[in-house]
């Protein structure tokens, strides 16, 4: 049976409780040479137009530079990694794994209460894959010419890794990649939506209400993390604050860890069409299911979104119109291609 008529008074009380909360404003570590400082080993910078503009508009940066940090100064000496997991200067001179091993410690705890991190690739201490590592020489001398392997991770984004393995990080050029960076914005908003949650005065029912606004969101990734997620909250009432808010952190961000795939995605649209369809005619229907089988063919996942999303709004489904799984982030961060 459908709700009665709503009056516009009724109507527009509705919207007001319905609306959508806003996005909070990522904090996210990143090197500093990224935004334009001049840290680089030569004095220079790697200054990225999406991190200073676009994304500049919608996050916070709180800049780091280790190798500054630790002492080395710009124009400064090259670094590079051995394959003993030491940092060296490419001549041989200096060995300063020791030193950055202590900031990374120092800078643990503030990362921690972070979103995400963007670190610049190819960076001996920054850099997340394929770094060369070269073997040790003799004492007193340089590591060999050639590298030994390409399988390092620069130092301090290893150490920072490895004590914050949920930490959204990503390089800088990677976030050209259309499915790379809307995974990474998709984590990086979603630990700002729950540090703003967690921050404030929550009750159990707050962090059903929460948890509602995520549920296709986290089907789309990972289903069996959205029947785990779901679980905790239905324990939420009987279980410590405390204990309660740590394992739904560890859970959520371990769900929003999980890459999406097309098959997930037509998982998450077609559940969100299981609770319209019983308010859909069915042409409205038959659209909806034609613009969903597209994206499954190769179309953009853009038209079945937009569909039932618009169709939600118009049926005043408050619980489907939250969804956080149609605006994980703001839409002008995407690609163009990629809409």
């Amino acid at each position: 049976m459908f709700p009665a008529a709503r009056t516009s008074c009724d109507t527009d009380a509705a919207q007001r409780r319905e609306s959508v909360p806003a996005q909070p404003r990522p904090r996210l570590a990143v090197s500093s040479c990224l935004l334009g400082a001049a840290v680089r080993y030569n004095g220079g910078d790697s200054r990225d137009w999406f991190l200073t503009g676009p994304l500049s508009l919608h996050v916070d940066w709180v800049p780091i530079c280790p190798e500054m940090e630790i002492g080395l100064g710009a124009p400064r000496a090259p670094v590079r990694l051995r394959t003993d997991g030491a940092l060296v200067a490419r001549d041989g001179t200096a060995d300063h794994t020791a030193a950055m091993v202590r900031l990374a410690r120092d800078r643990v705890p503030e990362l921690d209460r972070l979103d995400g991190y963007v670190l610049k690739s190819r960076s001996p201490s920054c850099g997340l894959f394929g770094l060369p590592r070269y073997a040790p020489g003799r004492p007193g001398e340089p590591p060999g010419g050639w590298p030994a392997d390409r399988r390092g991770r620069g130092l301090f984004a290893a150490l920072v890794a490895e004590a914050l393995p949920g930490l959204p990080a990503e390089e800088d050029g990677r976030l050209n990649d259309p499915l790379l960076r809307e995974h990474f914005l998709e984590r990086v908003f979603a630990q700002a939506r729950l540090r703003e949650f967690f921050a404030g005065d929550w009750r159990a029912r707050d962090l059903v209400a929460f948890h509602s606004r995520h549920k296709m969101q986290l089907l789309a990734h990972d289903p069996a993390a959205y029947r785990r997620t779901g679980r905790i909250v239905a324990r939420a009432g009987a279980r410590d604050p405390t204990e309660l808010e740590a394992e739904y952190r560890r859970a959520f961000t371990a769900a929003l860890a999980a890459r999406t795939t097309p098959g997930r995605h037509v998982n998450a649209l077609l559940h969100l069409l299981g609770f319209l369809s019983d308010r859909l005619d069915p042409t409205r229907r038959h659209d909806i299911l034609t613009a969903i089988d597209s994206y499954r063919r190769g179309e953009a996942r853009g038209v079945p979104t937009a569909l039932l999303r618009h169709h939600a709004a118009g049926e005043e489904l408050g619980f489907l119109s939250r969804q956080t799984y149609f605006a994980p982030f703001p839409a002008e961060l995407l690609l163009p291609h990629h809409l």
